[in-house]
C-alpha cells in the first residue's frame, strides 16, 4: 500500500506549507491594495486637494479579507474575479493620469492586483488538487 498522507484543510488543521503560502500572499496582496487604494485616494494624489471620496472604493476589499485568512474557497473564488475591477482602474488611470506619482502609484496597484490573481488562481489549484488526491486514496 502506498498511502501518502494527505492533510485536509479543514479549520482544525494546517495547510500544506504550499497552500499557506499562497494564502499568505493572497492575503498581504489584498491588504496591499487597500493600504495603497487609502494612501493614494486621501494623501499622494488625491483627485481633489485635501482627500477625495474614491478613498471609499476599498471598502469592498475589506470585505473578502476574513475570507481569504480562514482559508475559505469561494472566497478565493470570487476574489479572483473582484480584483479585475481594481485592475481596470490601474489600467485606465495609469494611461490618463497627468501626475508622475499617479501613474506609478497605478503602475503599483496594477502589480498588486495580477500578484492577488496569481495567489488566488494557484491557491485554488493546489486546495483542488489535494482534494482529488484526498479522493483518489
Amino acid at each position: 500500500m502506498n498511502a501518502s498522507p494527505v492533510v485536509s484543510l479543514t479549520p482544525n488543521t494546517i495547510p500544506p506549507p504550499a497552500v499557506a503560502a499562497t494564502r499568505r500572499f493572497a492575503a498581504g496582496s489584498l491588504l496591499g491594495l487597500i493600504v495603497l487604494g487609502l494612501v493614494w485616494e486621501l494623501w499622494l494624489a488625491p483627485l481633489r486637494p485635501g482627500g477625495s471620496w474614491l478613498a471609499l472604493k476599498v471598502l469592498p476589499l475589506a470585505v473578502p479579507l476574513a475570507g481569504l485568512l480562514k482559508n475559505r474557497m469561494y472566497t478565493y473564488r470570487w476574489v479572483s474575479l473582484l480584483v479585475w475591477l481594481y485592475f481596470a482602474e490601474g489600467v485606465v488611470r495609469a494611461w490618463s493620469d497627468t501626475q508622475p506619482l499617479g501613474r506609478v502609484l497605478a503602475g503599483i496597484e496594477i502589480a498588486l492586483c495580477l500578484a492577488l490573481f496569481a495567489a488566488c488562481v494557484m491557491h485554488i489549484q493546489l486546495r483542488l488538487r489535494a482534494a482529488r488526491a484526498a479522493d483518489i486514496s
